[in-house]
């Protein structure tokens, strides 16, 4: 079983109380707070492993971390040490990529509108390859380049016209989407940058499918369309593209009725389709992101007031909710959920998980069954390690919560919680409204 296929990360263990990494978890929440969130060392580099592992047939194979998910300094320096690329789509991506060391030539710029500045910033830092998205960008990153005597690598990225079964808002590769080039266009940039776009290199195609994927047949079938868009282009232009970028996406369970398929699986559609295909092996690109990072996280929060809805619901408040996590409130995602310091209870009620935010869709967890909760027991949330810190905001002007890294029984801070002070940094009176 794959390292994505699990709710909990792989160090999980249930003594006295709940632990990972080695670390009792309500030990954690007294030292460092909550809601937190905790990151599991040997989880994150098991799953970097196993893709490694599952395509080392395939010797043209790079790995890209897609930084979205979770782009913290020490996040990419463990990435960086198991041999991942990255793909960023913005500048503070870029920037963090860049301070921790990384080798930039292995770094993708992706995105669907790059301003002026991130693209000089790219070009300033020497990325390995920019991801085209639209006529526009690709007359810009000529310019700029030009500006510089730089030509830029280029990707260009398409829409494959696959519609997978995720939630709309996380598909990327339908027909109707504001990412890439639809193929009917591939004719008219690939003459421009023949013609008049002299600083851009094409080196290949890019393409990404969606998130939280669970059908294999999907990258199967991406895969072929890459493949016939890279022959049609030989046969017309004489053009040999050399690379090509599936994107990521790849499922993970957050509950037990999730089935996503297995890192193993997902290498043996993409292989079965390049031999299938039969094309000049290119180096093919992969962009997990979610698979990697999700299982290592958890967030643990501590129980507050508590609510019976007459002939309804009991709501248990936590400290936490959608401005650590958005995704219950945004896309109706679900979770599993423990009482860290209740294992062996048998005293257990249905309870829906409520955030303290003002806004009644502020829901976590509705409807679980757990422990009986009483206030300050701490609650383990799995699997939160994508798209939880990336998306968290200062809703009702609340600190965003501390990160901390565990591995071999030892926890080390690795984002510190914000302070009040850090919440009007940056805010300004003017003089005219200090009389």
């Amino acid at each position: 079983m794959s390292i994505n296929q699990h709710i909990k990360p792989v160090t999980t263990e249930e003594r006295e109380n709940l632990t990972i990494g080695g670390c009792d978890l309500t030990e954690l929440a007294k030292r460092y707070g909550t809601p937190l969130y905790v990151i599991d060392e040997a989880t994150l580099r098991g799953i970097c492993k196993e893709y490694r592992q599952a395509f080392k047939e395939y010797k043209n194979i790079k790995m890209m971390y897609a930084c979205k998910a979770l782009c913290t300094s020490a996040v990419i320096k463990i990435l960086d040490e198991e041999g991942f690329g990255f793909d960023t789509v913005s500048a503070g991506e870029i920037y963090t990529v860049f301070k921790s060391g990384v080798d930039m030539s292995k770094v993708l710029f992706n995105g669907s509108n790059k301003s002026a500045r991130e693209i000089e910033l790219a070009l300033e830092y020497k990325v390995g390859r920019f991801s085209v998205d639209n006529f526009y960008e690709a007359e810009m990153l000529h310019r700029l380049a030009g500006e510089k005597g730089i030509t830029a690598d280029i990707l260009l990225r398409i829409t494959p016209g696959i519609e997978c079964h995720t939630h709309d808002y996380i598909q990327t590769g339908q027909t109707d989407s504001k990412f890439g080039f639809d193929l009917s266009q591939l004719d008219e940039i690939i003459s421009l940058i023949r013609s008049k776009y002299k600083n851009l290199n094409l080196k290949g195609l890019h393409a990404h499918i969606g998130s939280q994927i669970f059908e294999q047949k999907s990258y199967y079938d991406e895969v072929g369309i890459l493949a016939c868009q890279i022959e049609s282009i030989r046969k017309k232009y004489g053009i040999q593209l050399e690379e090509m970028n599936i994107g990521g996406g790849l499922g993970v369970k957050y509950t037990e009725s999730d089935t996503p398929p297995s890192v193993e699986e997902l290498a043996k559609a993409v292989t079965e389709a390049m031999h299938k295909y039969a094309i000049e092996i290119p180096t093919i690109y992969l962009e997990p992101g979610r698979s990697i990072i999700s299982p290592a996280g958890v967030t643990l929060y501590t129980a507050g007031s508590s609510k019976r809805v007459p002939n309804g619901r009991k709501y248990v408040a936590l400290d936490g909710g959608m401005a650590d996590n958005p995704r219950p409130s945004m896309y109706q995602a679900q979770y599993t959920a423990q009482v860290v310091n209740r294992l062996k209870s048998k005293d257990f009620e249905t309870v829906t998980l409520a955030g303290r935010y003002c806004e009644s869709g502020d829901i976590l967890i509705n409807d679980i069954n757990l422990p009986k909760i009483e206030a300050g027991d701490i609650i383990c949330i799995y699997n939160t390690g994508a798209y939880n810190y990336s998306m968290a905001s200062n809703y009702n002007r609340v600190e965003k919560p501390a990160m901390v890294l565990v591995n071999n029984s030892q926890s080390d801070i690795i984002v510190y919680r914000e302070t009040l002070d850090n919440l009007i940094m940056y805010d300004v009176i003017p003089d005219r409204l200090k009389k």
